[in-house]
């Protein structure tokens, strides 16, 4: 197994690729926006890296104080997207970047790595089952579906924690569709602006889009996953893009209410 990790950084993300939507044209504004959003958060400490080859092979992670999910967790490292695709899956990758991360947090006296998850597997969210075979806890969850995990490195620690903000699983708008998002993700921005609002014109619903667009803004909002999160009548329903689709909206959701 190769192990050539590059780390992106200011000097070189113009010509490196950051492995999502390489080839998704339609996407191409989005995902320039993925690399602005990282130029930005690299002056805030933030990793990103991935193997040496075109595909979705890579870890993003950061200092938890200024990490666009809304939790407190001092003094940690916060994984944000962590992502091992197709062939390359089961070939040991995954662990040799996570150890890329426990490295630094050991390296910078940080008391551990903490990461959000789906309670049960969320789309756009890594596996949560695996981070718990690696030394990760779960150490609070929430009644919307996530749970936040934690690997310490030290015993008397403060345990990171969930803001308020997404304790009751609704957001203040109670009706059609809600959505949050970031430039964390290269899909999210053309989805959340193109996508759906031809879906919720579709079926005559109601539609607030609201962007996350500073560390505040993102650390106070109503979900766990800042990427994208779609509310119905108040209620979270998904992190699932694909929602967005006219094609996938009904599905998605029919299958969420049953």
């Amino acid at each position: 197994m190769s192990t050539n990790f590059i780390q992106i950084d200011s000097t070189n993300i113009a010509e490196e690729h950051i492995c999502c939507a390489i080839s998704d044209k339609k996407c191409a504004d989005s995902y320039q926006a993925k690399k602005d959003w990282l130029k930005k958060e690299f002056n805030n400490g933030y990793v990103f890296r991935r193997l040496d080859v075109r595909a979705k092979v890579f870890i993003e992670y950061g200092p938890a104080e200024t990490a666009w999910v809304p939790i407190t967790a001092n003094n940690y490292l916060n994984i944000n997207c962590f992502w091992v695709s197709g062939k390359y899956k089961k070939n040991g990758y995954g662990k040799a970047l996570l150890k890329t991360a426990i490295d630094d947090a050991e390296r910078q006296g940080k008391n551990g790595l903490v990461t959000v998850v789906g309670t049960k597997k969320f789309h756009f969210m890594s596996d949560t089952k695996w981070f718990l075979k690696q030394g990760f806890e779960e150490v609070e969850k929430i009644s919307s579906g996530f749970s936040l995990l934690v690997k310490k490195f030290k015993k008397d620690v403060k345990i990171p924690k969930f803001n308020e903000s997404v304790r009751d699983g609704e957001c203040s708008e109670k009706k059609g569709i809600v959505v949050y998002y970031s430039n964390r993700c290269p899909f999210a921005e053309f989805h959340a602006r193109a996508s759906l609002v031809e879906t919720a014109k579709n079926r005559g619903l109601q539609l607030k889009v609201i962007k996350l667009k500073t560390i505040e803004e993102a650390q106070n909002a109503p979900s766990p996953a800042t990427i994208f999160s779609l509310f119905l009548d108040g209620k979270f329903m998904t992190t699932d893009l694909s929602v967005c689709m006219d094609s996938r909206y009904d599905k998605v959701i029919g299958r969420l209410k049953k």
